[in-house]
């Protein structure tokens, strides 16, 4: 009965312990303190298209439950717009090369001649 009588006395002062810590234990510090949140430290280069290696260096920081959604929601977002330039960029690139191979089109193949001579 006395050992079962330890046992909850050093319990409650366990938890009266712990609890002091987290909400502040009178040193005037007050809970404790707060962190900031870790955010994406090498984002995508904002001056300058994303190539490969921008991709394969991303690294996300760790929160609660994985990734910070922001982060991650902005990043797919720019590499989303940026593929579908690069797609819009393709499509009008082939659009112009089956145009110039199309029969009736010729394209000169001749040196254009000075305008200075004369």
């Amino acid at each position: 009965m006395v050992m079962f009588l330890f046992l909850v006395v050093a319990l409650a002062v366990v938890v009266a312990a712990v609890t002091l810590a987290v909400v502040g234990g009178g040193d005037g510090e007050g809970p404790l303190p707060d962190v900031a949140p870790e955010h994406l430290q090498d984002a995508l280069p904002p001056d300058r298209p994303v190539v490969r290696t921008d991709v394969e260096s991303l690294r996300f920081p760790l929160a609660a439950r994985g990734y910070r959604m922001a982060d991650v929601d902005d990043a797919l977002t720019r590499l989303g717009a940026e593929l579908a330039e690069r797609d819009s960029r393709i499509a009008d690139l082939e659009s112009a090369l089956s145009g110039a191979r199309a029969p009736g089109h010729r394209v000169p193949m001749d040196k254009p001649a000075p305008e200075d001579e004369q």
